[in-house]
């Protein structure tokens, strides 16, 4: 089974990768890869029996053969103690599994992380890929994570959620600092501490308007004028 050898890569040795399985026969499935030669996923190495057309997640590594081969079994090759990462660090994130407290995440495809479900401000899927930072190293080494930069460059991604909804909403948003945490998180997708400072850090910046009921956008160049 092959590939036209000019087929751009989609995974490589070492990261973690949703995959579409291409073919299922006696020696195990085979995905695509996006490489010329499809991906062996041996039976000792699923989970379950893929089905053709569906995807899974996997990671790719060197069998002792030096080939490259899946696994379905992320435990066997992604560790819960992380290893030289620190608070702020930006990193590479792969959604693996939905739990009660949020996601379970692959950083950097190789250390296991969580990403709390109050840092979640849009819908994840799995095998979804997408840029992530490390809030806080436990203790034990576990990793908790966001989808948002620390420090001010966290406030300049929220304020520009709070810009965007304002200009959608024709201008003004019926929230306050007031309102209740709920509405918040459920109109903007963000915690009412962090809407707070947000439109705290937009009222300096002279791009909104603070009123008892809620906030208001100022025309373009209003600001540089006040």
């Amino acid at each position: 089974m092959s590939r036209s050898p000019q087929a751009t890569p989609t995974a490589n040795v070492g990261e973690v990768a949703y995959l579409r399985v291409a073919a299922v026969n006696a020696t195990g499935a085979f995905l695509d890869w996006g490489q010329p030669k499809e991906l062996l996923l041996p039976y000792p190495e699923q989970r379950f029996r893929p089905e053709v057309g569906k995807r899974v997640l996997v990671r790719i590594y060197e069998d002792d053969q030096g080939r490259p081969v899946a696994s379905q079994r992320l435990d066997k090759h992604l560790e819960d103690e992380s290893r030289g990462l620190a608070a702020g660090d930006e990193v590479i994130l792969v959604i693996a599994d939905r739990t009660d407290l949020g996601f379970k995440v692959a950083v950097n495809h190789r250390f296991w992380g969580l990403l709390y479900q109050d840092e979640v401000s849009r819908p994840l899927r799995r095998g979804q890929r997408l840029t992530g930072y490390i809030k806080r190293v436990r203790e034990d080494g576990r990793l908790d994570l966001s989808l948002l930069p620390p420090g001010p460059a966290r406030l300049d991604v929220v304020g520009e959620q709070v810009l965007a909804a304002l200009r959608q909403a024709g201008g003004y948003l019926m929230l306050s600092d007031k309102s209740d945490p709920a509405e918040i998180k459920a109109r903007l997708g963000i915690s009412k501490n962090a809407y707070k400072q947000a439109i705290g850090r937009l009222y300096k910046q002279r791009r909104i308007l603070i009123e008892d009921g809620g906030i208001r956008l100022l025309p373009e160049g209003d600001g540089a004028e006040r």
